[in-house]
């Protein structure tokens, strides 16, 4: 053989991490907020997975589940695992649910690529931001919605929380909702607030719900 000497060492391209320009080498060259889906192998449950990276260390994570009953479990578990490992041995640790493990895998990638949510935002986001993606009521936000073709649509859990009634027109058609804030509704009730008062207060309503011809329960009809 004959061998041949190795000219320019160019390094690993620069990847954008919370508002700087990083040629990550090492582990700890990492940094960054974001957040993915898992799910597990036979697909009967997912996974949104929330990490905030700190110099290659998870500092936080938000588990949110959808599925079986076991991974809520699950989740329970991994919100101890996760916090204050590098994310390499997140990467190579059993996070107890398969649908976590994937979100990890996931979320690995966007890290180790600079596809982060805060890849431009300059020092990125300090610890304690990923839960305000549940908003005030620290809820996850879950859209549960059941339709049949017997008698069509029903909402029963949205983004602002459970709906308690439905707004029909006068073809029997939707137009708007009442919804009940659960977080904000027990935020009430622990401050000793009389559990009626309590639900009244946390009702809002969605679209032309004033409108309605008719109101139906999304769990009765």
């Amino acid at each position: 053989m004959c061998p041949v000497a190795k000219g320019a060492d160019h390094g690993p391209a620069p990847i954008p991490e919370e508002g700087k320009w990083v040629r990550a080498k090492e582990i700890g060259d990492i940094s960054g907020l974001t957040h993915g889906i898992g799910w597990c192998a036979p697909q009967q449950g997912a996974c949104k997975l929330t990490l905030n990276v700190k110099d290659g260390i998870i500092e936080e994570a938000l588990v949110e589940t959808l599925g079986c009953s076991g991974m809520t479990h699950s989740a329970a578990m991994a919100s101890e695992i996760l916090p204050g490992k590098t994310i390499l041995e997140a990467l190579n640790t059993d996070l107890v649910c398969d649908a976590i493990n994937v979100a990890m895998r996931e979320l690995f990638l966007q890290i180790a690529y600079g596809r982060t949510q805060t890849a431009f935002s300059e020092d990125g986001l300090p610890v304690g931001a990923s839960l305000e993606d549940l908003g005030k009521g620290l809820r996850s936000q879950v859209g549960t919605m059941f339709g049949t073709k017997a008698k069509g649509a029903r909402y029963l859990e949205l983004t602002e929380g459970y709906v308690s009634r439905i707004a029909l027109d006068e073809n029997n058609e939707i137009i708007g909702y009442e919804f009940i804030s659960l977080g904000k509704m027990m935020d009430a009730v622990k401050k000793g607030e009389d559990a009626g008062a309590a639900l009244e207060k946390a009702k809002g309503s969605y679209g032309r719900f004033a409108e309605a011809a008719k109101y139906i329960d999304p769990r009765k009809e």
